[in-house]
């Protein structure tokens, strides 16, 4: 079962669309609220099983944590300290999602060749589904169900204290460009020399990025959901490679998957490869602008909002064509123009005067 946003994204949309300074602050609690009634939906709806629960909350937690990333420069420790407390939570939670990306991985070790018979590829679903039943009993047992049913209330009832409606535009532009600066900072010069930990301080950037560009995608809906679709490609290709990390430790000496190391580890290392692949492609054109110019580029597109339906939301961008490089390098170079390699904003062009002929 996966929750719907459909509903938090219009309430977003909606209370954005005004012309009120206040107007943005207002949209993020609507969306904090909308966040929170998902993490308590997936805590409390009896038709989910334990590994879907976990799911849908870590997922909430996760857009929780990003929205709280983005208010704190401007509202300092509570709203840090409620990222903090969201990301122990989600430690709670992490060893059955341990098992369950184990499992995510044996399906994507599938797409390549392998020396594995079918027989001891069941044998290893098996072993990796006991596992994970096991964590999940563990780690999603009544008192972690308690510890985040009080967490919740407690953000709720923070949220609505917090005077989210004085918060202007050009707060959350610098927030969004700090997060954005984060994780292209981060973004390998050599993808092959990049480690497990490295990509996945990148993917966790990624994650937050992601989230923090969902709520302002309806400034330019077209752009925002190319924005937010690449950048959920990227957090997928990284998380690919992070659900390999997992299962390659699962493989090591008296591990459960040990006596499969030496017919699994080609298989890994071909996945691997794969994914970061695409993944530093999709890093060149997601991160192609300096932190500057996008901050720029969200500013003017709050100055220039227009209300829902009229031309300006229907504006179409395509996005740049991927380019497969050899080896394995980042082709971001700093002040590089963010049309290289990323779409290309609409040229607006000035309107001769009358008489005044083409040139």
């Amino acid at each position: 079962m996966d929750i719907s946003h459909d509903a938090a994204k219009k309430q977003r949309a909606a209370a954005v669309s005004g012309n009120g300074t206040g107007s943005i602050g207002v949209a993020l609690a609507a969306a904090g609220r909308n966040i929170l009634a998902d993490a308590r939906r997936g805590l409390i709806a009896p038709d989910l099983s334990p590994a879907q629960a976990v799911h849908e909350i870590r997922k909430a937690l996760k857009r929780w944590r990003a929205l709280m990333r983005l208010l704190a420069p401007i509202l300092g420790e509570p709203a840090d300290l409620m990222r903090r407390e969201a990301r122990e939570m989600m430690r709670n939670l992490a060893s059955a999602r341990d098992a369950q990306a184990c499992l995510d991985a044996l399906d994507d070790l599938r797409k390549s060749d392998t020396e594995l018979s079918p027989t001891s590829m069941a044998t290893i679903q098996d072993r990796l589904a006991a596992l994970k039943a096991q964590a999940e009993a563990q780690s999603f047992s009544g008192a972690t169900r308690d510890q985040l049913s009080r967490y919740l209330d407690d953000a709720l009832l923070t949220l609505e204290r917090w005077p989210l409606a004085d918060i202007a535009f050009p707060a959350i532009a610098d927030a969004l460009a700090v997060t954005y600066r984060r994780a292209r900072q981060i973004v390998p010069d050599d993808w092959n020399k990049a480690d497990a930990d490295h990509l996945h301080d990148l993917r966790r950037r990624v994650v937050e990025h992601r989230h923090q560009m969902e709520l302002i995608e309806h400034l330019w809906p077209r752009l925002g959901r190319l924005w937010t679709e690449e950048a959920q490609r990227l957090r997928n290709r990284l998380g690919a490679c992070q659900d390999l990390f997992v299962f390659h430790q699962m493989t090591a000496r008296n591990q459960p998957l040990a006596p499969w190391r030496s017919r699994l580890a080609p298989a890994i290392a071909a996945r691997r490869e794969a994914h970061i692949r695409a993944a530093a492609r999709l890093a060149d054109r997601l991160f192609a602008e300096k932190p500057k110019a996008f901050r720029r580029r969200i500013a003017k597109l709050w100055d220039n909002r227009v209300s829902a339906g009229e031309d300006a939301n229907t504006a179409v961008v395509k996005p740049a064509k991927a380019v497969r490089s050899k080896p394995i390098k980042s082709s971001r170079k700093a002040g590089a123009p963010p049309t290289q390699n990323g779409p290309k904003p609409p040229v607006t062009k000035t309107p001769r005067k009358p008489g005044q002929s083409a040139s």
